[in-house]
Order: structure tokens, then C-alpha cells, then sequence
């Protein structure tokens, strides 16, 4: 009696990191209409990687080599078809997304690190790893405009990874918290200025600029969004009504997490998990998502793996839905797209999936 008196009160008062918010998530309406379920990810080829694991993001450098970040830290180079791999860059924390600026500057965000500019001879540098005297916890994604300026994310402003394990333990605490502090910031090499753009963002992801560079895509991982916000706001809140910010996503079918620009207007973005019903019901009660921090870790309300990637347009149109219900590619995070291949990339998985792109 007194044991299970004992666990009732664990279960209900025990300290947890997170503190959770009453949010309600949109109804799931699962895999049907453009993203019927399908397998078409289950013929996946495979780039080897030797010994590193997750290969975040994937991107050919103006050296026309691809580039493969992946855990540790570490930024691979190699030919196309994975010969001549070698290591780039090792930044010691953990590159999630980077682009290239108009010198052969790898852009790197980096989540222990902040935002990372890495020489053609591998030497990092830190542009930017704090704002208005706090720290930048969660580097995520980054794009470069034309005009050289530097957009990117800052998924949570609560949950550093350095401090709670890894960027995937790190993300899953922000979005149960659901606190929304993901931020976007313009930095402009120019004058060194970092420019808090958006806010108020529940786990900001992935970031892309829309074909005539007014306008950015953003990924909110933990409400199943991609908004298109305007390059120019300032500190908008876009959990306030504003016509510099809508929704071109909403409701989507899992988690979604990076962008990449396609061939031919298309947009590429990968979902890490699919929706959970467990997580959706307990949106509303913040009490059994505090109960649900107490349990082990092996008794999270983790989604299974399901590989599942997308392509849109600017117009908000699926194009394209490429699915593996088995989850035998896990953690599926968006596609880099080629004439010839499809590259998936992942957080988690021993090698770079592909495709041939007919």
C-alpha cells in the first residue's frame, strides 16, 4: 500500500524539466488524399558512411562534391555516389542544416554551437551564438539569400541538447512542453547584426526562402505547420494574427522537419515521425504531460519510425508523397533532389538513403 502510495506521488509531483502548456491539436486526419499511403520509399539504395551515423542534411557544395552532415559534429565531402568520402569539417557539436554563401563559405547551424561559418579549408568560425546577452540554444536551419544576408532557426530557447542529451531528446521535451520559443533570425555579415525576425514558433525547424526572396518558409515541428513569413518582420509573434505571417501547411500528418529546395519549384520536407493520437489527446492537459516526463524514457509517447517525405509549391500544393510504413529508414528529415537522384536524408539512420530520380 504505502509503495503505491508512494508511486502516485512520484507520478504526480516529482520535479520535471518541462512545464507544460494546454494547447489543442487539429484533428489527425491521417495518410489519405495526397498522402495516401504508399511504399514508395521502401526501395531505397544506400550511400555506406563507414562508422558516422545521421545524415541531417545533404547539399552539393559550388565545388560540385556532396556534403553530408552528420552526428559528432562532423561535415563529410564526397563524390556523388558516395566515393571519395572523406571529412571535411568537425565542428565538435552538431551541424542540423547549412548552405553555402557566395565565397564557398560553408553556413553552418550547429546546435550546440550557434551559427558557424566553415572556411574551403575546414576552420569554423562563429558568427552568432548568443542575442541580447542569452544564449543561442538551438541552431537548427539555415538558408542564404542572395544579397548574402543569413536566415535561421533557433528551435527552443528552454531545451539546449548540450544540456538534455542530444538535439532528438532536447526536441522531444520542447514538444510535449509546447512553450513555443523558436525563433527566426537574420544575420547580416555586412554589419555582424543579428535580427530577431519571428517568434513564438513551438520547436522552429527548417528554413527556405521562396523563389523571389521576399518571403520565408518555416517549419514549426511541433504544431504540424510550414508557415510563409515575410524576410522583413521584426520580432512578429506568430501566434498573433499578422499579414506578414500565414500558414501554408497546417494540420500536416506527422512531424516535419527540414526544408529543401527542389528541381522545377519544388519544395522538399521530411517528417521525423508521424502524428501520435497518445500526444494529440494529451494536448489539452498539461498534468499528464508532466506524469508522462516521469515515466523512463522508454515509456515516452515516441511515434514508431514511418518513413514519409514531401514535395510542394509555393502555392501550397502536394506534389509529390514518397511513404515507408515500416520505418526501415528511420527519422526521415527531407530530400536533397538531383536530375538523377533523390538523396533522404535522416536523423538517425547508418547511411544516406537514395533514389533514382527518373
Amino acid at each position: 500500500m504505502a509503495a503505491a502510495a508512494g508511486l502516485a506521488a512520484y507520478l504526480a509531483f516529482w520535479p520535471v524539466p518541462a512545464q507544460p502548456v494546454a494547447w489543442h491539436a487539429p484533428k489527425d486526419l491521417g495518410h489519405w488524399g495526397p498522402h495516401a499511403t504508399n511504399h514508395a520509399l521502401a526501395a531505397l539504395r544506400h550511400v555506406d558512411l563507414g562508422s558516422d551515423r545521421g545524415p541531417e542534411h545533404v547539399a552539393f557544395g559550388p565545388d560540385g562534391r556532396l556534403y553530408v552532415a552528420v552526428a559528432g559534429g562532423r561535415v563529410l565531402r564526397m563524390a556523388a555516389d558516395g566515393s571519395r568520402r572523406e571529412v571535411f569539417a568537425d565542428t565538435g557539436g552538431r551541424v542540423l542544416g547549412f548552405d553555402f554563401d557566395a565565397s564557398g563559405h560553408l553556413v553552418a547551424a550547429d546546435a550546440y554551437r550557434g551559427l558557424l561559418s566553415i572556411a574551403p579549408d575546414g576552420a569554423a568560425t562563429v558568427l552568432a551564438d548568443a542575442f541580447e546577452g542569452q544564449p543561442i540554444r538551438y541552431a537548427d536551419a539555415v538558408v542564404v539569400a542572395d544579397d548574402g544576408r543569413i536566415y535561421f532557426t533557433d528551435a527552443s530557447t528552454r531545451f539546449a541538447p548540450a544540456d538534455w542529451g542530444g538535439t532528438f531528446e532536447a526536441s522531444v521535451l520542447d514538444i510535449l512542453e509546447q512553450s513555443a520559443t523558436g525563433r527566426v533570425f537574420e544575420y547580416d555579415p555586412a554589419t555582424r547584426a543579428l535580427r530577431l525576425v519571428a517568434r513564438g514558433l513551438s520547436f522552429a525547424n527548417g528554413i527556405e526562402l521562396t523563389a523571389d526572396q521576399g518571403a520565408l518558409l518555416v517549419v514549426e515541428t511541433g504544431q504540424y505547420r510550414v508557415w510563409r513569413i515575410d524576410r522583413e518582420a521584426r520580432a512578429l509573434d506568430v501566434r498573433q494574427p499578422s499579414p506578414q505571417a500565414f500558414a501554408l501547411f497546417d494540420n500536416l500528418p506527422g512531424y516535419p522537419d527540414n526544408l529543401m529546395r527542389g528541381l522545377d519549384g519544388r519544395i522538399w520536407v521530411g517528417f521525423t515521425k508521424p502524428r501520435s493520437a497518445l500526444v494529440d489527446a494529451m494536448a489539452p492537459y498539461p498534468f499528464l504531460r508532466r506524469m508522462t516526463l516521469r515515466l523512463p524514457r522508454w515509456l515516452w509517447p515516441v511515434p514508431p519510425a514511418y518513413g514519409h517525405v514531401m514535395a510542394f509549391n509555393e502555392e501550397g500544393h502536394v506534389v509529390a508523397d514518397l511513404q515507408d510504413p515500416s520505418g526501415a529508414y528511420p527519422e526521415t528529415t527531407a530530400v536533397t533532389e538531383t536530375r538523377g537522384r533523390l538523396y533522404v536524408q535522416s536523423l538517425h539512420a547508418g547511411t544516406l538513403g537514395w533514389l533514382p530520380n527518373d
